[in-house]
C-alpha cells in the first residue's frame, strides 16, 4: 500500500508537510499544496483515519444534533454542513435528540463515549437549550450553533429574524390585505418567535390593529398547519391571507385551501417561511422567505474545524411566487 513516505519522495517535500496537506492546515503555500495534492492523485494515496487522529488528537467527526419538525429546514443545513465536512476530511454525524428530560443527555453522553467528536453543531431549539448547552460547556466540547441566542461562549451564527418577519408583513399589506392570520411557532423556538415581532411591527407601522384571535399557535409541522388554518378559516370575520412562519405549515394551509375550494391567491394569500424544495413543487408556488441554509451550514463546520474567526453575516430574501396575491373585492 501507498504511504506517506512515498508522497513525500514523489512531492519532494518532508511527511511533516504531507500531514499538513492532508490535514487541510493553514500556512501551507499553494505551491506546495498542489505539488502535494498530485503526487497524493498520482499514487492513490488515502490516509489512514487511525493514524490521523492519534497524531493530531481529532475523531474527524462532528455532531449534528437536532429536535426540529420541519424536515425540509434540517436537510439543507445539513447538506451545506456534510459537503463542508468532506472538504476538509472530517465526518458528519447525525443524531436526533427528544426535548427535554434526561434522555437527551444520556443519548449525548453515549455519543461522546463511542465517537470523540471534535464539536458539535445545534440548531434551533436545541441552539437555545441552556441546559444541554451547559452539559457541553462541562464536557469542554466545542459548539456552533445556527440562530442560538440563550447565553453561550460557543460561535454563533445570528440570523435577521425580526427584519424578516417585516418584510412578510410589508409585502401582504403592499398587496392590500389588512386582516391576516399568523401561524406562530412552537414556544421553544426563540429565533423564530422573533419572526411574528417583526410582523407585528410591520402591522404597526401600516397602522393595523393587532387582533390576537389572528395569532393561533403551531407545531412547525404540516398536520398544525391545517389545524391552524381551520381556526383562522372559521373566525366569524376570517383572515384574507394567513403567514406560516415556517414553510411546513404553510402548505399544510394550502392544502387545506384546496380542501375546502378556497382558490390560491384569489381568496387567500398564503405565504411560509425557510424556502424549502417543497416550496418550489406545491400549487400554487408558495411565497416564501429564503434562507441560505447550505451556507450557513458550511459556516459553522468551518468554525468548528479550522477554529472561529469572524461571524459571518447572512441575508434572508423574500421569494414572491404564485401564493399570495390582492385580497378578494366585494
Amino acid at each position: 500500500m501507498t504511504s506517506i513516505h512515498d508522497v513525500a519522495a514523489l512531492a519532494k517535500v518532508s511527511i511533516k508537510t504531507v500531514s499538513r496537506v492532508v490535514n487541510k492546515a493553514p500556512n501551507v503555500s499553494e505551491e506546495l499544496r498542489a505539488r502535494v495534492q498530485a503526487a497524493i492523485e498520482q499514487l492513490g494515496y488515502r490516509p489512514n483515519q487511525s493514524a490521523r487522529r492519534l497524531a493530531g488528537g481529532r475523531s474527524f467527526m462532528i455532531a449534528f444534533l437536532y429536535n426540529n419538525p420541519a424536515p425540509g429546514y434540517v436537510s439543507r443545513i445539513q447538506m451545506g454542513a456534510a459537503w463542508r465536512c468532506r472538504d476538509l476530511g472530517y465526518h458528519l454525524v447525525v443524531e436526533p435528540l427528544s426535548p427535554g428530560g434526561e434522555e437527551r443527555f444520556d443519548v449525548l453522553d453515549r455519543l461522546v463515549a463511542a465517537l470523540r467528536p471534535d464539536g458539535v453543531l445545534l440548531v434551533p431549539p436545541l441552539a437555545d437549550d441552556q441546559a444541554l448547552l451547559d452539559r457541553l460547556a462541562q464536557m469542554q466540547l466545542p459548539c456552533a450553533r445556527i440562530a442560538g441566542s440563550a447565553p453561550s461562549p460557543s460561535f454563533t451564527i445570528s440570523t435577521p429574524e425580526q427584519a424578516a418577519g417585516r418584510m412578510v408583513a410589508d409585502h401582504l399589506i403592499g398587496l392590500g390585505h389588512r386582516r391576516i392570520g399568523v401561524i406562530t411557532p412552537p414556544p421553544t423556538h426563540h429565533a423564530a418567535l422573533r419572526r411574528v415581532d417583526g410582523f407585528r411591527e410591520g402591522l404597526a407601522a401600516a397602522g393595523i390593529a393587532a387582533e390576537e384571535a389572528l395569532f393561533v399557535p403551531g407545531q412547525f409541522d404540516f398536520a398544525s398547519g391545517i389545524a391552524a388554518g381551520e381556526a383562522l378559516l372559521a373566525l366569524p370575520a376570517p383572515p384574507s391571507a394567513i403567514f406560516a412562519t415556517n414553510d411546513e405549515m404553510a402548505l399544510g394551509v394550502l392544502t387545506l385551501a384546496h380542501r375546502i375550494g378556497l382558490r390560491v391567491p384569489e381568496d387567500l394569500s398564503v405565504a411560509g417561511f425557510d424556502d424549502t424544495s417543497a416550496s418550489l413543487t406545491s400549487w400554487p408556488p408558495l411565497t416564501t422567505v429564503r434562507q441560505p441554509l447550505e451556507e450557513m451550514g458550511r459556516s459553522v463546520i468551518d468554525a468548528l474545524a479550522q477554529g472561529a474567526g469572524e461571524t459571518p453575516e447572512f441575508r434572508f430574501t423574500l421569494i414572491e411566487r404564485g401564493s399570495s396575491g390582492p385580497p378578494p373585492q366585494g
